[in-house]
C-alpha cells in the first residue's frame, strides 16, 4: 500500500460552478464580493450544482490514487470567508480596508460589529455531500481562530485573542457536529501561525486547541499551516512567511491535542531535521508544488520522501500537495495527484 495521501483543501471549480473564487485573482482587493449574488442567480439548481462540482472533484482525487480526498471547498469563494458567512456578529455589506499578512496587501474585508457565535451549522452537510461520492473517509476543512482574526476587520472586540476564543468556540460547535455525523477527518487551517510564530504560541494554540475540545479520539485532529500564495502560477518571487516559523513552534504544536500537522516543504525544502521535533505526532508533508505549472517527476517525489523517513517514523508520515490545487486548474492538478500518489504508494 505504501505511504497514505492527501490534499489539503481547495480544488479547481468546474466551469459550471459559476461562484467566484480568489484563485481567478489572488489579489483581489474585494475577496468576498459577488459571492451571495451569484449563488442566487444559480437559482434552485444552486444546490445540485454545487453537488456535481464537489462530486466531481471527490472522483477526480480519488481516481488519482488520493486516500483521504477533500470536498475541494467548491462551495467556498475562499475557505475563511465562507465560513464567516455562517457566523452572527460579521458584517458583509459594509467592509472595511484592512492591510494584511505583515504587510503584503491590502483587502476590503467584513468586519466584526458585534458578538461572533455561531448562526447555522453547516459543515456537516458540506461533509456529507461530499462523502456520498466516495468510499474513501472525505476530510473537511475550516479556517482557524487566528486566521480568522486576520482576515477580518475587527470593530468590536479590539484584542485578537479574545476575538480569536471566540471563533474557536463557534468552530468548535462545527467540530463537534461533523464528529456526531460521521466525519473522520478535520483540519482547521491555520497558515497566520507561520506569519505570526510568536503568536501562535501566545495564545493561537490555546485557541486551536479550543476548536476541537471535546473531539472524540475517533477523529484525526489536523492543522495545516502554509506559508503563502503568488497572486498567479509560475511566479518565483513572491511573499512567503519565513520557513524557519516551522522550527520556532514545532514543539508547541508537539505538545498540543492535534495529531496531525501539515506543512509545506516542496516549494522550499526544509532541514528534515524539523520532523525529528515530532516525536508523537502525525505529519502530512507537502511534496508537490500548488502554484508552478512544471510536474514533479515519481523519482523527484519518492526520493523526497524516503529522505523524510530518515527523520520520522513510516506510520506517521503522509503525502499531499503543499497547499490547496485550486491554482493550478483541473488537467495539471490531475497529473501532480497522480504521480504524487505513485511515488507514496512505492514506498
Amino acid at each position: 500500500m505504501g505511504l497514505l495521501t492527501t490534499t489539503i483543501g481547495a480544488y479547481p471549480k468546474p466551469k459550471y460552478v459559476s461562484l467566484p473564487d480568489w484563485f481567478g485573482n489572488l489579489d483581489t482587493p474585494t475577496p468576498t464580493k459577488g459571492w451571495a449574488e451569484a449563488k442566487d442567480a444559480m437559482g434552485e439548481n444552486a444546490n445540485l450544482i454545487i453537488t456535481k462540482g464537489t462530486h466531481e472533484a471527490v472522483i477526480d482525487q480519488v481516481n488519482a490514487g488520493i486516500d483521504i480526498p477533500t470536498d475541494g471547498e467548491i462551495a467556498r469563494e475562499n475557505y475563511i470567508h465562507y465560513h464567516c458567512r455562517h457566523l452572527e456578529g460579521i458584517d458583509f455589506i459594509n467592509l472595511t480596508e484592512k492591510t494584511l499578512r505583515t504587510g503584503n496587501y491590502s483587502s476590503h474585508l467584513p468586519t466584526v460589529r458585534s458578538e461572533v457565535k455561531i448562526r447555522d451549522l453547516f459543515l456537516a452537510k458540506d461533509w456529507e455531500r461530499a462523502q456520498k461520492a466516495t468510499d474513501r473517509p472525505v476530510k473537511i476543512t475550516m479556517p482557524g481562530p487566528l486566521t480568522v482574526a486576520d482576515t477580518v476587520a475587527d470593530k468590536y472586540y479590539g484584542d485578537q485573542k479574545v476575538l480569536g476564543t471566540a471563533i474557536a468556540e463557534a468552530l468548535n460547535k462545527e467540530v463537534l457536529s461533523l464528529a456526531s455525523s460521521g466525519c473522520k477527518h478535520i483540519q482547521i487551517d491555520e497558515p497566520l501561525f507561520a506569519r505570526y510564530p510568536e503568536k501562535a504560541i501566545e495564545f493561537g494554540i490555546e485557541n486551536l486547541e479550543r476548536s476541537f475540545h471535546n473531539c472524540p479520539n475517533s477523529v484525526n485532529k489536523t492543522t495545516h499551516i502554509c506559508c503563502g500564495y503568488p497572486d498567479k502560477i509560475d511566479v518565483i518571487n513572491y511573499p512567503k512567511a519565513p520557513l524557519e516559523s516551522y522550527f520556532k513552534i514545532a514543539d508547541a504544536l508537539e505538545d498540543s491535542l492535534l495529531d496531525t500537522i501539515s506543512i509545506e516543504d516542496a516549494h522550499r525544502n526544509n532541514d528534515l531535521v524539523l520532523l525529528e521535533h515530532f516525536k508523537t505526532t502525525n505529519i502530512i508533508l507537502g511534496v508537490v508544488t500548488i502554484a508552478k505549472s512544471k510536474v514533479e517527476s515519481v523519482e523527484k517525489i519518492r526520493t523526497r520522501l524516503k529522505k523524510s523517513l530518515e527523520h520520522i517514523d513510516y506510520n506517521r508520515l503522509v503525502a499531499a500537495p503543499d497547499c490547496g490545487l485550486g491554482i493550478l486548474g483541473r488537467e495539471i492538478a490531475i497529473k501532480k495527484m497522480q504521480n504524487l500518489s505513485e511515488a507514496a504508494h512505492s514506498i
